[in-house]
């Protein structure tokens, strides 16, 4: 999940979230509704970002280097 944070004067009630957010708050929000906060800089900072969850994972230079020496 991503993070923001309740950049507000006043606590303010969150429907999506279920609760009520206190200035300067960090909260999570759903990877898919990030947008939906990030858009109001006014009013949320965002702190973390959604992990893409479709990026591939980094290749190991190790397994890299193994797989050099069998085939040599």
């Amino acid at each position: 999940m991503a993070r923001v944070r309740y950049l507000g004067p006043e606590q303010v009630t969150v429907p999506e979230l279920g609760r009520t957010v206190e200035p300067d708050e960090i909260v999570e929000v759903p990877d898919e509704r990030f947008e939906g906060y990030a858009c109001q800089p006014s009013n949320w900072e965002v702190i973390e970002e959604p992990k893409d969850e479709a990026a591939p994972a980094p290749l190991k230079k190790t397994a890299a280097k193994a797989s050099q020496k069998t085939e040599g």
